[in-house]
């Protein structure tokens, strides 16, 4: 059966911290007392602390402690995540601005381009259109295919290198030249 959050509290050593902090600070010694509890304004009352049992007003208070250090404790894990979340954000924004001037005005793809270049990009087969000069210089690694705004623009294999250096998961396709024919990872059947 599961345990109740105080004994996982007592577990996880959080109440004892509390309990051992509580015992470094200084007591004051009880008010003498006429043997009746007095509430405020002096009327005593009768059953309020003797149905509990002897130490557990301290236990409620070590275990509201507890809550109270788990609560703090959560909510800075929670901050340091939000801002951990901001950051990243910020660097993508900044790399996509960064690309996008890059790109500006850099882009080979032409419309009347009638060969397609297929190849593969992030799990699945690609293509991009581009005319016969256009094939023959992205098969020899001198143009390179990038991704951005959802589309594959062809570039010059300086711009694609760039863009590497940015964010290497934007570069759809760069043919090493060194490489043999169809190391591409593009089966040849379907290069055209």
């Amino acid at each position: 059966m599961a345990d109740s959050l105080r004994d996982q509290l007592l577990k996880s050593g959080i109440v004892k911290q509390v309990q051992q902090d509580r015992a470094r600070e200084p007591r004051r010694p009880p008010p003498p007392s006429s043997g009746k509890p007095v509430r405020k304004g002096g009327k005593p009352h009768a059953a309020s602390h003797a149905a509990r049992p002897a130490g557990q007003g301290q236990q409620d208070i070590d275990l509201a402690r507890a809550y109270a250090l788990r609560a703090q404790t959560e909510a800075r894990e929670r901050q340091r995540i939000e801002r951990e979340a901001a950051e990243q954000a910020r660097l993508r924004r900044e790399r996509k601005q960064q690309i996008q001037r890059l790109l500006e005005g850099k882009a080979l793809n032409k419309a009347e381009a009638d060969h397609p270049r297929n190849f593969e990009y992030a799990g699945k087969i690609r293509r991009v259109h581009v005319d016969a000069a256009q094939l023959a210089a992205l098969n020899a690694g001198e143009l390179g295919v990038v991704q951005h705004g959802g589309r594959y623009l062809l570039v010059s294999r300086g711009i694609a290198e760039q863009v590497r250096e940015i964010d290497p998961h934007l570069l759809a396709l760069l043919v090493d030249p060194s490489a043999g024919a169809g190391d591409d990872g593009v089966p040849d059947d379907l290069m055209w």
